[in-house]
């Protein structure tokens, strides 16, 4: 049986985990995540913020035991 990749938040984490998660499902170095993700707030007038704080409350914690 083949177990699903599922997009969790991190526990290498700078401030809630979003980006070292984001970094964990695509398979990347979680700095570079981090500095893409700085990169685009910066040049997207820091909608990214907004993002965030979204994934922040979306995403489930990872090693839960969730379906």
């Amino acid at each position: 049986m083949e177990t699903k990749k599922r997009l969790v938040r991190s526990n290498d984490k700078m401030i809630a985990g979003v980006c070292g998660g984001i970094a964990d499902y695509l398979g990347l170095d979680p700095t570079l995540v981090r500095v893409a993700y700085i990169l685009i707030s910066v040049f997207t007038f820091f909608s990214g913020v907004i993002a965030y704080l979204i994934l922040w409350i979306v995403m489930p914690l990872g090693g839960t035991d969730h379906p």
